[in-house]
């Protein structure tokens, strides 16, 4: 396969998503015409009428409130520790300890995501690299704020803006997006809905994951996302944090 310009892998990720969306759309009819066949009143009532609609608004509008309420609410203790944090990263390492970098969003949009600096100054300057068990470009600051994910926190902001909600697939960045939607087809499926600061496959091994893991779980929140769903995965993002799992 001949190779992508990198300004170019944004546009290709919105046709995969779309292709994929249509593939989908087109299975969903097939399935729809035949089940009518057997019983359409069930059909038109349960899945296609007015409750199943009222519900999914309902749900959304619910998470979106959620979403303002608990980044207001976590700011008043996530503000100073970010301050705390930013300071030991200055004074192990050159450079801004806040930074900014594109990541795709819900629908393949295009957004840029806050973070805590947790690796030296020009970590990639030889491309872009996925980060390994013990990299040596993480600082020691580094290591302690990935493992308590401190160095997230900034990401409020992105969910306060709407690019991000607190529960999601987490965002990829575009390169590694397009990668593994060639390694594991429908990867980008992922981006049918807002991406979040914590997610079903964060909480089941996070950083440890294989995107074929990734997608498996993330599918399955996105299929399955309801409040209580999403309670859940809140209490067991609080167990994650406290035990470091599956960070890098």
């Amino acid at each position: 396969m001949e190779a992508i310009h990198f300004s170019n892998i944004s546009t290709v990720i919105r046709i995969i998503l779309i292709i994929n969306i249509i593939t989908i759309r087109v299975e969903w009819d097939m399935e729809k015409i035949s089940m009518e066949s057997n019983n359409e009143q069930i059909i038109t009532n349960s899945i296609f009428g007015g409750e199943f609609v009222s519900k999914r608004v309902a749900y959304d509008f619910f998470k979106r409130a959620m979403d303002v309420f608990l980044c207001i609410a976590s700011s008043i203790i996530g503000i100073p520790i970010v301050l705390i944090a930013c300071i030991c990263v200055v004074f192990e390492s050159k450079g801004f300890p806040i930074y900014s970098q594109e990541r795709v969003g819900a629908n393949g949009k295009i957004f840029r995501i806050f973070k805590i600096r947790s690796m030296y100054k020009n970590s990639e300057k030889d491309g872009p690299k996925i980060t390994e068990i013990n990299d040596r470009r993480v600082t020691k600051v580094g290591k302690v704020i990935r493992k308590t994910r401190i160095d997230e926190i900034p990401q409020l902001i992105n969910i306060l803006k709407g690019d991000m909600s607190i529960i999601g697939p987490r965002p990829e960045r575009e390169i590694f997006t397009y990668q593994f939607e060639e390694q594991v087809p429908g990867f980008v499926m992922r981006l049918t809905i807002r991406p979040g600061l914590t997610g079903l496959a964060q909480v089941n091994g996070g950083y440890e994951m294989t995107p074929e893991e990734k997608l498996k779980y993330d599918m399955e929140y996105i299929k399955n996302r309801s409040i209580s769903l999403d309670i859940k995965i809140l209490f067991k993002t609080v167990l994650v944090v406290l035990n470091g799992y599956g960070a890098r």
